[in-house]
């Protein structure tokens, strides 16, 4: 404020704080007054109104005067904090602060008067309020160290002390029935048993109701009864040397099972820690598990052993114990056709084959029609069927004792044995798409892969890859005809020659000799790939360019018809044809040099006229007398050369070509001219000739047909007799058949109805059992349970009377029965009444006892 205002009027419960700034001291004015302000002084706070704190609150004033003189001196309790409660209206000392205090937390400052002032803190029943001591003090004449923390019960009010911090409100654990509370020990305590608890301690608490915790007990969690069933139990585990509630010392570490045999329900212990609930294991009909490391009677797991349990049966898995493979499985059912292969773990005595006794490693196989369970000591390595084989097809074997690997052909159905298996046969990729184009691989003669598709063998037609063939399933390859197919075995270094048509068997160490050949035209090399040899007769096209010996350069095309000159029988003959790989390509390179080296001593002119008989010559030559001859003979692979055809002879050079087509175009059409008049002349001559034999075929056709036509009528006669006999005797076996087939099924119907009567009959029974069973149990359970409510509430009841007969006290009741009656006294006695009877006239009062007190004496009641 201003010094300028001299005057300050100071209102009803308004104060003010005036500095002196000669001495530095502030003091303290309180209303109502008019306050002259000198020049010296100085207003540093207020007009300000006074604190009033109401009923059942209290605020907090920080830095207390401990002394004070108006003008003289002012002391304060620095860091100290007072507690006013209800009372008159009060100032603030300069040098004092309002503090505000959250809910359970720290104060701080502030100057709203209005938040500073706070409802004393309200403890409601079974809660508590967590107080921590800041300070050494005195509580009811004991001394409380700083640090200490306790709590006050409700239900009560708080009266907050600067000495304490109110930490927390500690609301009650309820505890409904049928759970039990888990509490532990934060450090050294006495639980509200008193009972002594050391550091982590852990208690249950089963009684329902509202628990409320100690200063130093902490609370787990709320865990739940179990209600246990026939087909659950409870897989325990002791967590320290205890005794069970069943009477059984249990050391830390052990584990056991709980079923409903031994208690119905399941209430958690300390020491116990549940570890899962475990479902009874059903083995139906036709079913088996093996349990490893089974319990033995010691209570102990047998480590390393199995126990065999068939259907039909039902059982908990132990602790430690499990089932193999996880899960239950089914018995081996085999058919005529299937069997299994087993082997033996263990020394143990087959009862199945007489009490032949088996060694760990020894293996067999037992074939169906059978359902088998294997022992223990019995591995089942795999199951087989019956291959079945037709003609042509097989399958590779290997005998895993020796190695040896052979191929079995059909027509049979053949298993393996217990030392065979099923050998894949790996081919070389190029085999392989041989094999899918039918035995012949290119692009550039259309002819011969055309030839080859006939022998694509139906494995390959599905997907056109060779990825669906089965590589245990023997390789073939149908041989076309006209060809022959090596094969060789490079195990035993041999070779053999299948003449087509055949089906070539692949043995398990053998394999296709591939050919490559020359194609197009000209030839390439290795342009088609290919397993057959064309035997022929075939004929090759070749394109060659020859120079006369006037350097005309001509092309020439070519077709030379050939064969293989073979004789079957002869070892030495059949292999002689495959000495040349490349049959094509060699044969066109040995005839165009010949030709080549003809042409090049023949002028233009005579090749152009003598064309055929130059090359003629050039590929077969003549013999001494100057014939030609009629074929050419390759010793070294017996290919022969039948004939040559010359498809068409051009110049390389244009102009020559031109001329030529002009000269040849003109020869074409003089001679095309006589032809066509010498044609139409024939073709008048047989239009004649064919016109008279066309009459006379059409009058010896009429002639035919009606001969036909009454072997027509005389044929649907004889049909009609036939139709009519038949159809009536199709009709009688058809009915007795029908009557055959109607009561064989009313049999089956019956018997089937019958099995099915039967075995809902069965169900139902079953199903009834169990239905009564779990009815009964639910029922004694709802018994005990209603039986323990009944229990609960009557001790609820009863402590609840003895608590308010405590509380109220037995010199209260009895005054509170006697003040009814005297009341009553002194009103009469007030009333000058010495003897009265009251009575609402209708019950009976017997008067002649109390005659005379009512007459002569006097009465006070």
């Amino acid at each position: 404020m201003s010094n300028t205002n001299s005057l300050v009027g100071i209102s009803p419960r308004q104060f003010i704080h005036v500095l002196d700034m000669n001495t530095n001291i502030t003091r303290l004015e309180v209303g109502p007054k008019t306050f002259h302000l000198q020049t010296n002084e100085k207003i540093v706070r207020g007009p300000a109104p006074m604190i009033c704190v109401p009923p059942g609150s209290f605020c907090l004033i920080l830095n207390p005067v401990r002394e004070y003189e108006a003008g003289v001196k002012c002391e304060l309790n620095l860091g100290q904090i007072a507690v006013k409660l209800h009372g008159d209206p009060f100032p603030l000392y300069p040098g004092e602060e309002l503090q505000r205090v959250p809910d359970f937390g720290k104060a701080s400052k502030t100057n709203d008067y209005k938040s500073a002032i706070q409802r004393l803190p309200v403890i409601p029943a079974k809660c508590a309020l967590r107080l921590r001591a800041l300070q050494d003090h005195r509580s009811q004449g004991i001394l409380v160290p700083a640090g200490h923390v306790w709590q006050e019960e409700g239900p009560k009010v708080y009266v907050p002390r600067p000495e304490v911090e109110i930490e927390e409100l500690i609301q009650p654990t309820i505890i409904k029935t049928g759970e039990v509370l888990r509490m532990k020990a934060i450090q050294d305590t006495i639980d509200q048993n008193g009972k002594k608890r050391v550091t982590g301690d852990e208690w249950l608490i089963r009684e329902p109701g509202a628990y409320l915790r100690g200063v130093w007990e902490e609370v787990v969690g709320i865990e739940m009864n179990i209600t246990l069933t026939a087909e659950v139990g409870l897989h325990l585990k002791a967590t320290q040397n205890i005794v069970d509630f069943l009477g059984k010392p249990r050391d830390a570490g052990d584990e056991w099972l709980l079923t409903r045999e031994e208690i119905e329900e399941y209430s958690p212990q300390v020491g116990i820690e549940m570890v899962k609930t475990v479902k009874k294991l059903v083995v139906k009909k036709g079913q088996y598990a093996v349990i490893k490391d089974p319990v033995g009677p010691d209570g102990k797991n047998q480590l390393g052993t199995r126990v065999l349990r068939t259907g039909l049966c039902s059982f908990f898995l132990q602790p430690g114990e499990s089932i193999e493979d996880g899960k239950i499985k089914n018995a081996s059912i085999l058919t005529a056709e299937e069997s299994i292969v087993l082997q033996a773990t263990e020394v143990f005595t087959d009862t199945m084959y007489k009490g032949m006794k088996r060694r760990p490693g020894d293996k067999w196989m037992i074939r169906g029609p059978l359902s088998y369970i294997p022992p223990t000591s019995v591995e089942v390595i795999k199951r087989r069927k019956t291959i079945p084989l037709s003609k042509n097809e097989g399958v590779y074997v290997q005998n895993t004792k020796t190695g040896k690997v052979r191929a079995v052909m059909g027509p049979q159905a053949y298993m393996l044995t217990a030392d065979e298996e099923l050998w894949e046969k790996v081919l070389s990729p190029e085999t392989e798409e041989l094999l899918i184009q039918g035995g012949g691989l290119g692009s550039v003669d259309i002819r011969k892969v055309a030839y080859f598709e006939q022998s694509i063998d139906p494995v390959y037609l599905q997907d056109g890859s060779g990825a669906g063939r089965d590589k245990s399933r023997v390789v073939t390859f149908r041989c076309p005809g006209s060809t022959a197919v090596k094969v060789n075995n490079h195990q035993l270094k041999t070779s053999r020659v299948v003449f087509g048509p055949d089906l070539v068997v692949l043995g398990p160490d053998e394999n296709f000799n591939v050919l490559s050949l020359s194609a197009g035209k000209p030839k390439r090399s290795n342009a088609l790939k290919s397993l057959c040899l064309m035997l022929g007769p075939d004929f090759i096209t070749e394109v060659m360019e020859v120079e006369t010996s006037d350097h005309a350069r001509l092309r020439l095309q070519v077709a030379f018809n050939n064969f293989f000159e073979v004789d079957r029988t002869d070892e030495e003959s059949v292999k002689k044809i495959f000495q040349v790989p490349d049959f094509i390509g060699f044969a066109c390179r040995q005839l165009g040099s010949r030709i080549r080296a003809s042409v090049a001593l023949t002028p233009f002119d005579d090749f152009h006229k003598h064309s055929a008989r130059i090359i003629q010559l050039a590929v077969f030559g003549e013999d001494k007398t100057g014939k030609l001859l009629p074929r050419l003979k390759f010793d070294v692979n017996n290919l022969v050369i039948s004939s040559i055809d010359i498809q068409n002879i051009e110049p390389v050079d244009t102009k020559m070509r031109d001329s030529l087509m002009k000269s040849v175009q003109l020869a074409i059409e003089i001679s095309t001219k006589s032809v066509e008049a010498s044609a139409e002349h024939e073709a008048n001559r047989r239009e004649q000739i064919a016109k008279g034999q066309l009459e006379r075929q059409r009058l010896l056709n009429e002639v035919e047909a009606e001969k036909e036509r009454a072997r027509l009528y005389e044929l649907r006669a004889e049909a009609a007799a036939v139709e009519s006999t038949g159809q009536a005797k199709a009709e009688a076996q058809a009915e007795a058949e029908k009557t055959l087939i109607e009561c064989q099924s009313e049999i089956t119907a019956a018997t089937l109805k019958a099995q099915a009567e039967e075995i809902e009959h069965y169900s139902k029974l079953e199903t009834q059992s169990m239905l009564r069973s779990s009815e009964m149990a639910y029922k004694r359970r709802m018994m005990e349970l209603e039986v323990h409510k009944q229990k609960s509430n009557a001790q609820i009841e009863v402590s609840k009377f003895a608590q308010m007969v405590g509380t109220i006290g037995s010199t209260t009741l009895t005054k509170i029965a006697q003040a009814g009656p005297r009341m009553k006294l002194n009103m009469l006695t007030a009333l000058g009444m010495e003897s009265v009877l009251l009575t609402d006239g209708s019950s009976p009062i017997n008067l002649f006892n109390t005659a005379e007190g009512l007459i002569g004496g006097r009465s006070s009641t």
